[in-house]
């Protein structure tokens, strides 16, 4: 079973970019909430619930470091993806893809996670 249908957090810094992933975010299933900015961001994880955060590449490195972890202490159970990761493993990092990466390598990584959002959901599709 796939991962369509995951609700996601996602941040970015730059307006244009923001609207054209979420966007393709949306074409591949998902419901996206964008946030731009690191406010944004701890605000809709201090307002909503999702089983995904993703932190985008035109957020500042020291964003995509932060916010992993308050993401961590305020929703337990959300997983993190950070997109344009310099390959240092962060403990609050459930996954990560490489600096210029594209949307599907990006949409394939998510695909590959172990979600509890998901796990939760194709358990009840399947009757347990």
């Amino acid at each position: 079973m796939g991962k369509a249908g995951l609700k996601i957090l996602y941040g970015e810094g730059e307006t244009e970019t923001l609207k054209e992933q979420s966007r393709r975010f949306e074409k591949a299933g998902h419901t996206v909430h964008p946030a731009e900015g690191r406010k944004a961001v701890e605000a809709a994880l201090k307002q909503g619930s999702y089983d995904l955060l993703v932190l985008g590449p035109t957020l500042s490195r020291n964003d995509r470091h932060h916010l992993p972890y308050m993401a961590k202490k305020n929703m337990a159970g959300i997983s993190v993806l950070v997109m344009h990761a310099d390959g240092s493993r962060h403990p609050y990092v459930d996954a990560c893809t490489d600096t210029g990466a594209s949307l599907e390598t990006v949409l394939a990584r998510i695909e590959g996670m172990k979600i509890a959002g998901t796990v939760r959901a194709a358990g009840a599709a399947a009757g347990r």
